[in-house]
């Protein structure tokens, strides 16, 4: 069986230069591992990275139609990928960081299902869910 080793996840956005400064500030996402330029598509991407790895493209084509959820119950209601979720050490500080950098607060940190998880949601200036969570402990194998 191949081996499977995630390696981004791609955001359609509106603004890209303003998603960019977001992701930076909010994640420290502020690498530039690679861009596309597609003129006659009216396309520009941008993939970047953390210091830890973490990435994330950005992708910002003309005319494209914004899709936004109230709340996680609420984009389960629509088929497709919905919000992308991170590990975080410390789920109050991450929260409060999203915030600051323009993040608007969707569910609070608050504890999960699982116990000694917590969790919590922001959506980003252009209203895409991130689910951050606290794992119960901070060994690989619980995650």
């Amino acid at each position: 069986m191949p081996t499977f080793v995630f390696d981004h996840v791609g955001l359609s956005v509106a603004d890209l230069d303003a998603q960019r400064r977001f992701y930076g500030d909010a994640l420290g996402l502020t690498a530039v591992e690679e861009t596309v330029d597609v003129p006659e598509a009216h396309v520009r991407s941008v993939i970047l990275r953390a210091e830890d790895g973490l990435k994330i493209e950005l992708i910002e084509r003309g005319g494209s139609a914004p899709q936004e959820f109230t709340d996680p119950l609420d984009g389960a209601g629509t088929q497709g990928y919905f919000h992308w979720a991170v590990y975080v050490d410390d789920l109050d500080a991450a929260f409060d960081r999203l915030l600051r950098a323009g993040g608007r607060a969707v569910s609070a940190p608050a504890a999960a299902a699982r116990p000694g998880m917590r969790f919590a949601y922001v959506k980003d200036p252009e209203g895409n869910l991130l689910e951050l969570i606290k794992p119960a402990t901070n060994h690989a194998d619980d995650r």
